[in-house]
C-alpha cells in the first residue's frame, strides 16, 4: 500500500514536472524579446526540474542525497545565472518591449539601439 502510493505521488510529480517544463520550452520559442524568455525558462523550467527531482528521489529512495543535493544547487544557481544573462543581454544593448528602464544611465550599454 505505502509502495503504491509513493509511486502514484512520484508519477504526479513527474507530470507536473514535465508539464511546467513543455511550458517554460514554449515560452521561450513563442515570447518576443530575451527578457521574457528568460522569465518563462527560468522561473518555470526550473520549478519542472525540481518536480522531475522530487518523483526521482520517490521511485529511487538510494538516490536520496543525490538529489536533495541536485534540488539545493538548482535552487541556488538559478536567479543568479538568470540574472547574469539578463544583465550581459542588457549591456550588450538588447532592448525590451517596455518603455521603463530603470537602469538608464547608471549602466554603460553597448549600443543605445536594440538588436
Amino acid at each position: 500500500m505505502a509502495q503504491s502510493i509513493l509511486e502514484w505521488t512520484a508519477i504526479v510529480f513527474l507530470l507536473i514536472g514535465t508539464g511546467l517544463s513543455v511550458i517554460g520550452m514554449v515560452g521561450f520559442v513563442r515570447l518576443p524579446d530575451v527578457y521574457t524568455r528568460l522569465h518563462a525558462t527560468g522561473k518555470v523550467s526550473v520549478f519542472g526540474l525540481v518536480s522531475l527531482l522530487i518523483a526521482a528521489i520517490l521511485l529511487t529512495p538510494l538516490a536520496l542525497g543525490k538529489g536533495l543535493l541536485l534540488i539545493f544547487f538548482v535552487l541556488l544557481a538559478a536567479p543568479a545565472v538568470t540574472h547574469a544573462i539578463a544583465s550581459a543581454a542588457y549591456k550588450a544593448g538588447l532592448t525590451a518591449n517596455t518603455k521603463r528602464d530603470d537602469l538608464k544611465g547608471k549602466v554603460q550599454r553597448a549600443s543605445g539601439k536594440g538588436v
